[in-house]
């Protein structure tokens, strides 16, 4: 096991017969997997040693993204989050030894997409006497033509000061107008039981001056419902605030103690309660969407970097980081295609290159073609009677008139009202 939860509590009965690598170990992973294969319990959980080097060798999940962390710890004491107990304070990895990851990816690795991370990227710099803006800015100098960067998760209070130097980053062609903000609560009240140390005023600044400041930017938030101090009106007010800003990413979480933290000792709300809260808040989430209808027939750019569940298509992303599916056939991973969106969906919108003509259904899957419904069904009747017939005349004479009377040929049948009539008709002529 690996992470804060088993770093912070490795005493958790359910820990109790694996091995355990902590958050300063990481680069003793394959020397713990290889004793536990041996039958050996290990748990490596000092925190008194260096952080790993960022130039480890690593296996990327996607060959076309880099996942860069640029600090570890945090500033902050929320009192439900294990993370400070397990990493301690806020420790920034040097400007110089980022940009320099981030340079090898692009040039000497080919990566098409580098997305920071942290526990919370506005806090970067703080203990080196610098700011995240400056990170920024020296990083999209080394991002080539035809790639992107991408920013993490940053809590309210860390950018507040940088409002204006964080938009003009996030309208930089190479930037994805993307960021993710988790407000947890919009109770003033909560957010203080939490120790967030912000408001719903200060996360309203900031998500007000980037919607004004960066054209269609793409806000992501988090809600933890059901805190032990969290009232009705308060679980109202985090309603209010999806309703006003219909978040298009919203990550709803019902509150979990965490053993050892100080919210833990509060009491919990009912099950049955924060359950219905959880539910209303995800059926208010479901309830709108940011890919309308009248978003069909929207051109736009897309860097394809993966392929999507379905397997048909390839998932691109826009300048605004929004989700735009592409048939599979018409993209090459890595690199970027000029579409057209042709339908929408809850989570992303569906399209076909601009290059092919709009009414062209060859796009269209083969069970939503009108064609193939038709056509399939009557080949499927045309195989079922063809079968028939062969086994009547070669395999089983006779089997139409036993088990399927009513296919049988009745032309003959002297007992036929028909073939009666038909004997005293001069236009009929029978053949023997």
């Amino acid at each position: 096991m690996a992470g804060c939860v088993s770093q912070a509590a490795p005493s958790e009965p359910w820990l109790q017969n694996v091995s355990i690598v902590g958050v300063k170990q990481i680069d003793r992973i394959v020397e713990v997997v290889g004793e536990t294969l041996k039958g050996n319990k290990v748990r490596l959980l000092t925190r008194n040693r260096p952080d790993a080097l960022l130039s480890l060798p690593k296996m990327r999940k996607n060959e076309l993204i880099e996942v860069l962390s640029i600090s570890t710890g945090c500033l902050n004491n929320c009192t439900y989050c294990k993370t400070k107990m397990a990493r301690g304070d806020l420790v920034s990895y040097p400007l110089a030894d980022l940009v320099e990851q981030a340079r090898a990816a692009f040039h000497e690795e080919g990566v098409k997409e580098l997305w920071l991370t942290s526990e919370d990227l506005g806090a970067w710099g703080r203990d080196i006497g610098l700011v995240l803006p400056d990170l920024l800015k020296e990083l999209v100098k080394v991002i080539p033509d035809g790639s992107m960067m991408r920013l993490g998760m940053t809590n309210p209070p860390y950018i507040l000061d940088h409002l204006e130097e964080i938009a003009e980053i996030l309208n930089h062609p190479k930037v994805y107008a993307f960021l993710h903000i988790p407000v947890q609560s919009a109770s003033d009240a909560v957010l203080t039981d939490m120790k967030r140390e912000y408001s719903r005023r200060h996360f309203e600044q900031i998500a007000d001056y980037m919607i004004e400041h960066v054209p269609n930017i793409y806000i992501a938030t988090d809600m933890i419902l059901a805190f032990p101090t969290e009232t009705l009106e308060d679980f109202e007010e985090s309603m209010d605030l999806v309703r006003k800003y219909k978040f298009p990413s919203l990550f709803i979480n019902q509150y979990y103690p965490r053993s050892g933290t100080p919210a833990a000792r509060l009491k919990k709300i009912d099950t049955v309660e924060a359950r219905k809260r959880t539910a209303a808040m995800s059926e208010l989430f479901r309830s709108y969407t940011r890919f309308t209808e009248d978003r069909i027939g929207e051109v736009h750019n897309v860097l394809v970097t993966e392929i999507a569940a379905d397997k048909l298509h390839g998932v691109g992303h826009n300048k605004s980081y929004e989700q735009i599916l592409v048939p599979l056939e018409y993209c090459k991973m890595g690199e970027w295609i000029e579409v057209r969106v042709t339908s929408v969906t809850k989570f992303s919108m569906i399209s076909k290159p601009t290059s092919q003509p709009e009414d062209d259904d060859s796009l269209v899957p083969w069970n939503e073609n009108p064609w193939y419904m038709v056509i399939y069904p009557l080949l499927f009747l045309i195989l079922l009677l063809s079968t028939i017939y062969s086994v009547d005349r070669f395999i089983s004479p006779g089997f139409v008139e036993e088990w399927l009377p009513f296919l049988a040929d009745t032309e003959t049948d002297p007992n036929n009202d028909w073939y009666m009539n038909a004997l005293e008709r001069d236009d009929v002529v029978f053949y023997e």
